[in-house]
């Protein structure tokens, strides 16, 4: 157990009723700092020795920063190809020993066939193979309604890559895949999309269970929400089952565990030691405003609908996550690969998450490394399946092969 503090110079600019409101989930020292008791949850995976099962190994496409993958072999199931178009995010794969035995390559997936594999397959000899992936979600994103369907054209842009994922399957014939995708491409405005998932899937002979998940229901110290297709050439009936809950839902069912708070995930992280030169301060136009939302909270705070004395902003008129600030007790918001500059969450002492923290938050392991600028590695972490909960569906996917 660990003794964490926020210092209430942290929390001094927000108005007086909303602070009264917020310090009533804390203890006070004689200081007025808040003070949290807390146990770090992070986990390490380079000093590892899985035993992978015999039977069933695993190609990665769209490996990213490998959040699917150190899942994969969480669940033991030794990942032995991986491939990505983006260098950063393969020299991230290769800087970490937990996949040393890996062949990790740079490439495009419209460019590669099954017969790419034939002599990886032919030496690793796996009894059942399956593909792990998910295939760029920017054409299906909410950011994208912002514009009509007819200007998106979600199904022809080139960022969509179900069709080619589709390709290497029918070639490869795996036992079974995941695909993994934004809860929004199950949008009306994406319908042609999610048809083409299934056509293939028909077409090939295998059977699928969809599964609608939001990360934080599965103790993942995020609120994240995202589709698994999951599918098999066996019949297959998958299901995740929910394990956290918020309040009301612990006490309607005794066995969920609350959800996580992710000052047992991040806490041990905030310190100089982990910041790697940088830059988190939140300077610019809002700078101040920041500073006057509580813990948990977002702009709205600033608003006539808050009862704010001194109303910043109007409610409803800019993007939820605006000066969206994170909650010691509670889990975060998504993390996503590439924030506006006052787009949340942001740390509750005024500044921006560290990379370390952001990581954290995914469930990457504490001693997994990542390669490239600050930029490129926040764009790795947030576009990553969160290991943790990869390992779940990997491992459910497996019993029905």
């Amino acid at each position: 157990m660990s003794l964490y503090r926020i210092e209430k110079e942290f929390f001094k600019n927000v108005t007086q009723h909303q602070k009264e409101k917020m310090l009533e989930d804390f203890e006070l020292d004689n200081n007025g700092d808040i003070l949290i008791p807390y146990t770090h949850k992070g986990y390490t995976v380079n000093n590892l020795h899985i035993k992978f099962r015999k039977d069933v190994k695993a190609i990665s496409m769209f490996s990213g920063a490998g959040g699917l993958d150190i899942g994969t072999q969480l669940a033991g199931i030794k990942v032995i190809s991986s491939l990505d178009i983006f260098e950063d995010s393969v020299e991230t794969l290769k800087k970490n020993k937990f996949f040393d035995h890996t062949v990790h390559e740079v490439g495009d997936i419209t460019k590669i066939t099954g017969n790419h594999y034939a002599e990886l397959l032919e030496k690793e000899k796996p009894e059942k193979l399956i593909i792990v992936g998910g295939p760029p979600c920017q054409p299906f994103s909410k950011a994208g309604y912002w514009v009509t369907n007819e200007k998106r054209n979600s199904n022809e842009d080139p960022r969509n890559m179900i069709v080619p994922y589709f390709r290497v399957i029918s070639e490869l014939r795996p036992a079974g895949f995941v695909l993994e995708n934004v809860e929004s491409i199950l949008h009306p405005s994406n319908k042609a999309a999610v048809d083409t998932i299934y056509e293939n899937m028909k077409s090939l002979g295998y059977h699928y269970s969809l599964l609608k998940v939001n990360a934080a229901e599965y103790g993942i110290p995020q609120k994240r929400k995202r589709v698994f297709f999951l599918a098999s050439k066996k019949e297959i009936n998958a299901r995740l089952t929910q394990t956290h809950g918020n309040e009301k839902e612990c006490l309607a069912n005794p066995e969920l565990l609350p959800y996580e708070r992710v000052i047992d995930w991040i806490g041990k992280f905030d310190s100089d030691e982990y910041c790697n030169g940088e830059k988190l301060e939140a300077e610019g136009k809002w700078e101040h405003e920041l500073t006057c939302i509580p813990f948990g909270k977002n702009y709205i705070a600033l608003t006539e609908r808050e009862n704010h004395p001194n109303p910043v902003f109007v409610a409803g008129k800019r993007y939820w996550s605006s000066l969206l600030k994170l909650h010691p007790f509670m889990p975060s918001w998504t993390i996503i690969a590439s924030p506006g500059h006052w787009e949340g969450p942001f740390h509750w002492k005024n500044r921006r998450l560290n990379i370390r923290e952001l990581a954290a938050i995914q469930t990457f392991p504490d001693d997994y490394e990542f390669v490239g600028s600050t930029y490129s590695q926040h764009k790795q972490i947030g576009n990553a399946v969160p290991p943790l909960l990869g390992k779940m569906v990997v491992e459910e996917l497996c019993k029905w092969i």
